[in-house]
């Protein structure tokens, strides 16, 4: 269950608190993007079974993996790509945490 909180603390409140505090002038549309990060998770549709709750993510799912990592990477030097880049390492770095507490 603590894991459970963790896990989506992580994943919901902690980009608010990004949003607001990096970007205080635009945080709405900075927390919207990683919000949007979580459709990462639909590479977890194509894994059987869908939902392991001890399977890390992190090298299993293509989204989730080394290639993926290093694009969400390049994307923090375009200006344009910043944010959504930021947002999808965000949601990448929750998922490893929550590895780290399987």
């Amino acid at each position: 269950m603590l894991r459970t909180v963790i896990h989506y603390g992580l994943h919901f409140i902690i980009p608010l608190g990004i949003a607001f505090i990096l970007f205080p002038k635009q945080w709405k549309k900075v927390y919207l993007v990683f919000l949007g990060a979580m459709f990462i998770d639909l590479d977890h549709l194509l894994a059987n079974p869908i939902f392991d709750p001890n399977r890390c993510s992190i090298g299993f799912h293509f989204l989730h993996s080394v290639p993926a990592i290093i694009m969400y990477l390049i994307m923090l030097i375009p200006k344009n790509t910043r944010v959504i880049g930021l947002a999808l390492l965000w949601h990448i770095i929750t998922d490893y945490i929550d590895c780290l507490m399987i």
